[in-house]
């Protein structure tokens, strides 16, 4: 027989640690240590997130973590506040925290293993999200009563037990093909980096004077100022509304992450011919290269049709030797050595001296176009593999849940 209960009557009891006065740095393995709340979330038990208590103290039994524990998080983010953990073995010089609880529980009722995936079902996670307190998403709290009120389907013992081990077996099925499927898309992710290292044959393509490579066979160092103009942008003043939402795009910062590596057709934020002719802002023609210099540095666009750009970005009108996609994939490539150049202590920044001495090794002008032909096949190749796998990964991330809902649907 199946009936829905409340899970205080399968409990003993409901035990709590204490706020003990710890240290802003985690406990070593060899000391004693406080559960944080990152101890319990909905992956294995964590000992290892523990702050160091400040003092002596010789702990009581109670507050020990053991093995078998039942262990609920009372206060925590939204997603993790009621987060469940079984123990599996003993840690004595881990202790609770008043935030972490054990729940004591009627085994001639109930299974832990049963309990610990019951709570973690959407009947039980709507009740606790539902019935949680607090102002801020960063940290809400339940109370005892709220758990001792969440709903559970309880069968008898014997299937509590089998669809327990059902589930586990299930999950850590799961869980594996997770793990693949996390690794296959990370090697994807590293695959551009070494597309990029090979079509620019292993050279750092854009540098300074200082820390140029040894160029290629047919290729060489130029001045990128000798072979493309330098401009800045700048922003039109903010205080004018009627010099906003114009015809003319203008790059910003709000905007780069998105359109790092790509042609930009327009942007969200739009001047128009007042706020130019009133700023030092300035259109730019079609191919400019456009870099950004501050705060988010290294990320790169071209301009697909005139446009303007902040101060934040360094901007390049390539002249006839220079391909501007050669150029905009040149400086991905060179981006980790590009963002050390960059100084500040609050945002970072490459200032104009750097970039006015920024040199780039490029073959001629007919091998750069058909480097960047065989980059664009390489790299969209990647792009459809790297959309697959994200896909993949997502709908195994989201397989736990329906596991749980389905277990739990008698």
């Amino acid at each position: 027989m199946t009936e829905v209960i409340k899970l205080g009557t399968v409990l003993r009891g409901i035990q709590a640690g204490k706020s003990f006065q710890t240290a802003e740095v985690l406990a070593r393995p060899d000391e004693l240590g406080v559960l944080k709340v990152s101890a319990v979330t909905w992956s294995d038990f964590q000992p290892d997130e523990a702050k160091a208590l400040v003092g002596s103290y010789e702990p009581e039994e109670t507050h020990k973590v053991k093995s078998g524990d039942l262990l609920i998080s009372r206060a925590n983010t939204k997603e993790f506040v009621g987060a469940v953990v079984l123990v599996e073995q003993d840690y004595p010089l881990r202790l609770l925290s008043d935030k972490t609880l054990r729940l004591v529980l009627d085994e001639s009722r109930v299974s832990k293993e049963y309990l610990l995936f019951a709570l973690r079902s959407t009947s039980a996670r709507k009740h606790i999200e539902h019935f949680a307190t607090g102002t801020s998403d960063s940290m809400r709290n339940i109370s005892q009563g709220v758990i001792e009120s969440i709903p559970i389907t309880l069968p008898d013992l014997k299937t509590q037990r089998r669809i327990a081990s059902r589930l586990k077996a299930q999950l850590a099925e799961i869980e594996s093909s997770f793990l693949a499927a996390h690794a296959q898309l990370l090697d994807v992710q590293a695959l551009h980096a070494a597309i990029l290292r090979d079509a620019f044959k292993e050279v750092i393509p854009a540098a300074l004077p200082k820390s140029r490579g040894v160029p290629p066979s047919g290729w060489r160092w130029h001045e990128l100022c000798e072979i493309a103009k330098l401009e800045s942008g700048h922003t039109p003043s903010r205080l004018r509304p009627d010099w906003w939402g114009g015809d003319v795009s203008w790059v910003s910062l709000t905007e780069i992450r998105g359109l790092d590596g790509k042609w930009v057709e327009e942007t969200h934020l739009r001047t128009n011919e007042a706020g130019i002719a009133n700023s030092s802002a300035r259109i730019l023609p079609r191919g400019t290269v456009c870099f950004s210099r501050t705060a988010s540095v290294g990320f790169v666009t071209i301009m697909a049709k005139p446009m303007a750009t902040s101060q934040d970005f360094a901007n390049w009108v390539c002249g006839d030797e220079l391909d501007p996609e050669f150029l905009m994939y040149a400086l991905i490539r060179s981006r980790s050595e590009l963002r050390a150049v960059a100084t500040g202590a609050t945002h970072k920044t490459i200032y104009m001296p750097e970039l006015e001495s920024f040199q780039i090794c490029a073959p001629e002008r007919s091998e750069q176009e058909r480097i960047v032909v065989a980059l664009k096949k390489r790299l969209g190749t990647r792009e459809v593999m790297r959309s697959a796998l994200q896909h993949q990964y997502q709908e195994i991330k989201r397989m736990p849940p329906r596991v749980l809902a389905k277990a739990f649907e008698f």
